[in-house]
């Protein structure tokens, strides 16, 4: 960045996230609430696979004698698969809102010197197209 504020020092350079696929998101929501639930119910020790008339697996008899590795594996493993789900790789560059580079598209990041090369062929474009002759 201070590269680019050395070589262009009136641009502004900003960060968002960059939000994925709708369904993405609410399998990320979701996964997150039945995570709590399930930690819930590990830390309680109700036996949820009684309620519907079921034998209990052997790795929730596990958790039930081993909690806190329980709720460890369950919140760390849960917050994986959240991450992965909420997670683009998007990095998308645009100069006055036109779309001069796309991570998503190109599959890679811009080298510096790519960069550099974009900016000051949109610049020199920007300045050619603001620069209208005058009739006297």
């Amino acid at each position: 960045m201070q590269a680019l504020y050395q070589r262009y020092p009136d641009i502004r350079i900003e960060g968002e996230n960059y939000l994925p696929m709708p369904l993405y998101r609410h399998f990320a929501s979701f996964l997150s609430m039945f995570k709590l639930l399930v930690i819930g119910l590990i830390i309680i020790g109700r036996d949820p696979f009684a309620l519907l008339g079921m034998q209990a697996p052997g790795f929730w008899e596990w958790g039930q004698t081993n909690k806190i590795y329980a709720c460890m594996m369950v919140f760390f493993f849960s917050n994986m698969i959240e991450n992965q789900l909420m997670s683009t790789g998007a990095f998308e560059i645009t100069l006055n809102d036109v779309p001069v580079w796309s991570k998503l598209e190109s599959g890679h990041l811009p080298s510096m010197q790519q960069l550099v090369q974009i900016l000051d062929n949109e610049m020199k474009m920007n300045v050619h197209m603001n620069t209208k002759p005058h009739h006297s």
